[in-house]
Order: structure tokens, then C-alpha cells, then sequence
């Protein structure tokens, strides 16, 4: 008797419009702190600098509590309404945020006008964010064969290597091609708006997406929620702290070297912008390549090793790497292609991992509130931390982070070609 293998196709077309939304919403995250130290002195008082970026900095942690508050609502939202409707709500919110920034006037021009429309700007992204990663996870994860989630998984962080590598080559072109003038003037407000234009694609995209089955099957029992925070922690407490414990470290690695490694390499140790910027699209490059095979891996033999090996190797490499942070492009390519080859192990297959927490009438706010939580703590205030800490001293907070995420992932069970409940 034949014995025939059904091949799976991914469905391509599904995966790059879900993941194509995503893109935006991190490209538009991760140029304001790319292209902080240009118009930090734009939008606050230029008599002091260093407070123009603190405050600069001080707004990117604000915008960062709203995005648990977005989580909440919009996850709620995919949760009763549909992740398709959701996903474009977010988007449109993010790409908007963009615009408005990349057309501030300036302090000189409005005065604290300005500064003040900038942080109404940032809190609509940040609960436009808060609501994008919950949903586009739930998603990605509900449409996916449980023995391929960590592959389709993947494509949630193609995407958002794909958008920082954007940032990151706008901020190599324009720091190559415009004077450190021409780039506080206008040269930073190009990225912002480029931001809606692609918003406007992402929008396009996502369009003809069609609502998961899981959703459809789910709905009317999410809809009887009541208190449906208040359920996460009474009927899954050990899923939020999981979550919790495993996104502590993981928007640690993210912030670290997506962006506050840029502020902190250039004014804190003197290196060329030129060369940052050329080392994290370098480095970008990898971190999208490896998506994709670390996704297969984690489907072949299971999450649990790949995580405990990221959080064990984060560990115990961070502070090394930190002493490489300093003038020089060979170093500066060391520092995050390791960084983020490492982040990879977790980054591929984050949304697997987060949808097979919660059931699917929770699915969308459990991940929204819980993740986007935890992010704010230890992500919105990482570019904060990094210049307010003498020396070596955030990385060495940074590997402690990385023990506890550690010792949390070993009480998770492994759950590699699990049905989603």
C-alpha cells in the first residue's frame, strides 16, 4: 500500500498581509528613537540637550502605559469583534500618529505647543501598538496548523525585522547624504512621514483578510464575558505569569538593540552614527534571515529549548558584548548580530507561543494586557534606564532580567503541535 505525505503550502499571501500591517506599526515605533537625537532640540527647548532627549525619552515611556490600555480595548475588541476589524483600527491609529509627528512645528515656532501634541501623537500609537501585537499574534496563531505555528509564528518578526531595517537604512542614507543641520531642519520628519504612506499600503493589505475559525466559533462565548481581565488572572494565573515572566526579557533584548543601543552608542560612546546605523542593518539582515529556520526548528523539536538557550546565552553574554559598544564598525557588527541572533530563538516564535497561553475567547485581550503590560515596565523605560545608569550598569540589569525569564521557562510545558483550545 502507497503511503503518500501531504505537503503543506503556507499560505503566503495571508501571511505577508497579516504581518504587513505589523511592519508598519514598528516602523513607525522604532524611527523615534532612530531619529530622537535629531529632533530632540526641535520639539523641546534647545538650551540644554541632554534634557531635550531625556524628555524626548521621558515621552517615549509615557506613550508605553498606554499600550496595556490598548491591549485591554482593542484586544477585547478582536476578541468580540474580529482580529480583521481590530488589526485595521490599529494600523490606521499608528500611520496617523506618523503624520502628525513628522509635521510638528517646533518649540520656537508654538512653544510647548509642540511637545504637547507630540505626546498626544505618541499615546494613540502606543495603544494602537498595544492592540497590534496581541492581535496580529492571535491571528497568526489561529490560522496555522498546530504542527507549522512556529512557522507561520515566524513571519510576525520578518515583518518587524523588515521595519526596523527600513528605519535603520533611512537613517543611514540620510545621516550619509544631509549634515547634522539639514538633519535636525527637516531630515527627521522624511521616516514620520513615510510612516502614513506605508500605513496607507498596510491598510490596502489587510483589506480582504478573512476572520479565523477559531474566532467565528468563539465569539458568542467571548461575548458572555463579564470581567474578562478578572478571568485571565482567576482561571490562567500561571499563563499571565509565564507570559509576563518570558515578555520581561524578550522587550528587554528588543529595546536594547532595536533602540537605545543608537542613542546610547553615539552619545555616550562617541561612535560614528554612520557606522551604528550601518552595523544594525547589518545585523537586521541576520535577525530577518534566521526568522524563519528558528520558526522550523522550534516546530521539529520544541519552544522550550530554544528559549532556555536565548535566556541562558543572554545571561551570561550581555555584559561582554557592552564593553564592545564603542568606535568602530567591526564592533559595533559583533554586538548585534549576536545580540539579536540570539533574540531570534523567542522573537519566531513569540505568537505561537502567547496564542497556545489562552483560550480564544481570551486570546486577544489576555496577550493584549498582560504582554503589553509587562513591555511598558521594561521597555518603554529601557532608552530612559540606559542614560540615567553609570556605565555597564544596564546590561548587568538587562542579565538579570535574563536569569528570572531563565528560571520562569522551565515551568512552562511544551507545547510544539498542541491544538489551540
Amino acid at each position: 500500500m502507497a503511503v503518500t505525505t501531504e505537503t503543506h503550502r503556507l499560505p503566503v499571501r495571508k501571511l505577508v498581509a497579516a504581518s504587513a500591517g505589523n511592519a508598519v506599526e514598528w516602523y513607525d515605533w522604532g524611527i523615534y528613537t532612530a531619529f530622537s537625537i535629531y529632533f530632540a532640540t526641535q520639539i523641546f527647548p534647545k538650551g540644554n540637550e541632554a534634557a531635550a532627549l531625556l524628555s524626548t525619552f521621558a515621552t517615549f515611556a509615557l506613550a508605553f502605559f498606554f499600550r496595556p490600555l490598548g491591549g485591554y480595548l482593542l484586544g477585547r475588541y478582536a476578541d468580540v469583534k474580529g482580529r480583521r476589524t481590530a488589526m485595521l483600527l490599529t494600523i490606521a491609529l499608528m500611520s496617523g500618529g506618523s503624520v502628525v509627528i513628522g509635521l510638528l512645528p517646533t518649540f520656537e515656532q508654538v512653544g510647548w505647543l509642540s511637545p504637547a501634541l507630540l505626546v498626544l501623537a505618541r499615546i494613540a500609537q502606543g495603544m494602537a501598538l498595544g492592540g497590534e501585537v496581541s492581535n496580529a499574534s492571535a491571528y497568526l496563531g489561529e490560522i496555522a496548523r498546530p504542527s507549522h505555528r512556529g512557522r507561520y509564528s515566524s513571519f510576525f518578526y520578518i515583518s518587524t525585522g523588515a521595519a526596523v531595517l527600513v528605519a535603520s537604512l533611512l537613517g543611514f542614507f540620510l545621516s550619509r547624504n544631509l549634515d547634522a543641520a539639514a538633519m535636525a531642519s527637516y531630515g527627521w520628519r522624511v521616516p514620520f512621514l513615510i510612516g502614513g504612506v506605508l500605513g496607507l499600503i498596510g491598510l490596502w493589505l489587510r483589506r480582504e483578510l478573512p476572520e479565523t475559525e477559531q474566532f467565528e466559533d468563539n465569539r458568542a462565548k467571548a461575548e458572555k464575558l463579564r470581567n474578562p481581565l478578572l478571568t485571565t488572572l482567576k482561571e490562567h494565573p500561571k499563563a499571565v505569569g509565564q507570559l509576563v515572566g518570558f515578555t520581561l526579557l524578550s522587550t528587554l533584548c528588543f529595546y536594547t538593540f532595536f533602540s537605545a543601543l543608537t542613542p546610547f552608542a553615539v552619545k555616550t560612546r562617541h561612535a560614528n552614527d554612520f557606522d551604528v546605523f550601518l552595523a544594525l542593518s547589518i545585523a537586521t539582515v541576520l535577525f530577518i534571515v534566521l526568522q524563519y529556520p528558528m520558526g522550523w526548528l522550534a516546530d521539529r523539536f520544541g519552544r522550550k529549548p530554544q528559549m532556555l538557550v536565548w535566556s541562558a546565552a543572554t545571561a551570561l553574554l550581555i555584559v561582554p558584548l557592552s564593553s564592545l559598544v564603542k568606535p568602530g564598525l567591526a564592533n559595533l557588527v559583533i554586538v548585534f548580530c549576536v545580540g539579536l541572533g540570539l533574540y531570534t530563538a523567542i522573537t519566531s516564535i513569540a505568537p505561537a507561543i502567547m496564542s497556545e497561553l489562552f483560550p480564544t475567547e481570551l486570546r486577544g485581550l489576555g496577550i493584549g494586557a498582560w504582554y503589553n503590560l509587562t513591555v511598558a515596565l521594561f521597555g518603554g523605560t529601557a532608552p530612559l534606564v540606559i542614560q540615567a545608569l553609570p556605565g555597564t550598569t544596564f546590561f548587568w540589569y538587562v542579565a538579570a532580567g535574563a536569569v528570572i525569564t531563565f528560571l520562569v521557562i522551565l515551568t512552562l510545558p511544551e507545547t510544539k503541535g498542541v491544538e489551540l483550545t
